[in-house]
């Protein structure tokens, strides 16, 4: 029933490439692990950039969290999550293919001591959320990449 109405699930979108590496991401980036786990649908992911035909280049990788508002007894209500996202991909010669692109996501998130624990949750659950956005945007810029 759902095919004739052009419903599909979100995949991975053809890549111009069979083979790419990784470089400049710190050794347990979570960001990493997931665009390693989700370009194995649709490429090669190799160890040193002369095995592969285009490299994907991280200049910046950091989760932020900054307290936006507080009551007047020092006590957090309120988070702002970000997780920014610097990178360029360049031929294993050097030559650039996309140019230096920042993905900024931000989330704001309400905060209670009350329930720490479960805010703890949230905060890691809205981090993967938005992990996971940055690698689909990191992907379909893949796409557009002629090398």
């Amino acid at each position: 029933m759902l095919g004739g109405c052009g419903f599909a699930l979100r995949q991975t979108p053809p890549l111009p490439f069979r083979r790419i590496a990784l470089t400049g991401f710190v050794a347990d980036s979570p960001l990493a692990g997931s665009l390693r786990q989700r370009l194995a649908d649709a490429a090669q992911v190799v160890d040193t950039p002369g095995q592969a035909e285009v490299v994907l280049q991280s200049i910046t990788d950091k989760r932020e969290r900054s307290v936006v508002a507080s009551t007047a007894a020092g006590q957090v209500r309120e988070l702002q999550l970000r997780v920014r996202f610097e990178f360029r991909v360049v031929s294993p010669g050097g030559r650039e293919l996309v140019p230096a692109n920042e993905l900024l996501l931000t989330r704001d998130m309400s905060y209670s001591e009350s329930f720490a624990l479960a805010k703890a949750q949230e905060e890691a659950e809205l981090l993967t959320a938005m992990q996971d956005d940055i690698v689909q945007q990191v992907l379909r810029r893949l796409a557009q990449a002629r090398p």
